[in-house]
């Protein structure tokens, strides 16, 4: 009795140092075994508490009087499903006639409390049914992706973890466009990172704008198509991937073929549609500090500028079909950066805010598409670097956090898949020198201190 007594103790303790530590482990080992118990047991009176039943139904209530039996309880939810993941909980349930999947949606902060979990959300599958996701630890204080993670369709690669313990992915067939703001030090140039490791192992043409003189993208130069570190080679590149666009649309139109006996399958309408012997390779382009590229000082640059938005419009209006995809990021996004940007915005139906300085950029982002999206974007502590919120044009928003990727990681993917990187006609100009750069012997800004 004695051993067993002290075997319990080492038990408890190593339970309770693993949830102090080891969160992760703790919920593989200890935690899920007893969440599910608990949830299955207290599952009809949390229901009831929270309002999620509903009553007898009128044929049960006359059986119940027909045979002198107790009115019979309210209903809850039936449990379709209960699957236990590597982070928490999935319950599928389906609804009773008369309730609605907002109502779970509203009493998931009652149902986090109800059975102890870390954080609770919920989604309609389809018609009567609702898949509710159980957290049973805070996930995004120590981004851990999964090892396997299925991804079977082009272009989309998982990029962070939301909050719910599922992997957040970038889709860029479904999303073509995507706006990603963030002030200093909120985590954007690691989800920047991050895109660019997910997409070097794919078969895609990288280009980069980088008008803080290539800090950000230059150290990843052998796996990008194309570099500008300055707006004036930024105006350039943009022209001729507006060339570009061009000619492709001429390929997918000279290829249509379309007549009574082709089926619909092979009637071409965007590069996907044409075989892969003759389909241009996608490219994706991504623009650091776009605010870089919209101010101006004098007309020159006016006329630079308007050059330059008027070929990002461009761009994201008519891109996706040729393979074209933006990825716009900065610190500010606001319609004081002029003519052009609002319509540059509605074309971005991908919107991802880090933590940002005023409530107007995240309106910005999220103004047009969920009220509460703004408010969980001012609402990021500055210490929750690489926190942010992720959200598209449906309405539909999530917290992520990508994982820490440290730039000589990102440096040394790219060098890895360098030989993916693909010529692109027109942009041969703008290929970036890999090579060895010669010493400097003069200080690069004048008043730099001599050496001694």
């Amino acid at each position: 009795m004695t051993w067993l007594i002290v075997a319990l103790v080492l038990v408890v303790a190593a339970a309770g140092l693993l949830r102090w530590r080891r969160p992760a482990w703790y919920w593989l080992t200890f935690g899920v075994t007893l969440a599910a118990v608990q949830v299955l047991v207290r599952y009809g009176s949390v229901m009831d508490a929270c309002g999620l039943t509903v009553p007898a139904s009128r044929w049960r209530l006359t059986v119940a009087r027909m045979a002198n039996r107790p009115v019979p309880a309210p209903r809850a939810p039936r449990i379709l499903r209960v699957r236990p993941t590597r982070t928490g909980l999935v319950l599928r349930l389906g609804l009773r006639p008369g309730q609605d999947a907002f109502d779970v949606a509203a009493s998931s902060d009652r149902l986090r409390h109800s059975f102890g979990l870390y954080g609770v959300t919920s989604r309609e599958l389809r018609s009567g049914v609702v898949e509710v996701r159980m957290t049973g630890y805070d996930v995004l204080k120590r981004v851990q992706m999964p090892t396997q993670v299925d991804n079977t369709r082009p272009m989309r690669i998982p990029v962070a973890l939301r909050e719910d313990g599922s992997v957040h992915f970038r889709d860029y067939r479904a999303v073509p466009h995507a706006l990603t703001l963030g002030a200093t030090e909120s985590g954007k140039s690691i989800y920047q990172r991050n895109l660019v490791a997910g997409l070097a192992p794919l078969d895609v043409a990288l280009v980069g704008i980088d008008c803080k003189q290539g800090v950000e993208l230059f150290p990843l130069a052998r796996r990008f198509s194309a570099l500008a570190d300055n707006p004036d080679t930024a105006a350039e590149i943009l022209d001729a991937l507006v060339a570009h666009m061009e000619d492709v649309y001429r390929l997918i139109r000279a290829n249509q073929s379309i007549s009574v006996s082709v089926p619909d399958a092979e009637i071409a309408a965007d590069i996907w549609d044409l075989p892969a012997d003759m389909r241009p390779v996608p490219i994706v382009v991504l623009v650091d500090e776009v605010a870089e590229l919209a101010l101006f000082g004098n007309k020159e640059q006016e006329k630079r500028r308007d050059r330059i938005i008027t070929a990002l419009v461009r761009l994201a209006q008519l891109g996706r079909a040729a393979g074209i995809y933006l990825e716009i990021c900065g610190q500010r996004f606001g319609s004081e950066l002029g003519k052009g940007i609002t319509m540059l915005r509605a074309q971005l139906t991908g919107r991802t805010a880090h933590r940002v300085n005023d409530e107007t950029s995240a309106n910005m982002a999220f103004g047009d598409i969920s009220p509460d999206a703004v408010l969980a974007a001012i609402t990021i502590p500055a210490e929750a670097r690489g926190v942010a919120i992720a959200g598209d044009s449906t309405g539909g928003w999530h917290r992520i956090r990508a994982p820490h990727t440290s730039l000589r990681q990102a440096v040394n993917l790219c060098n890895k898949h360098a030989d993916r990187t693909p010529d692109l006609p027109g942009l041969e100009a703008f290929r970036p020198v890999t090579g060895h750069l010669k010493p400097v012997t003069a200080p690069a800004v004048e008043s730099a201190p001599a050496a001694a």
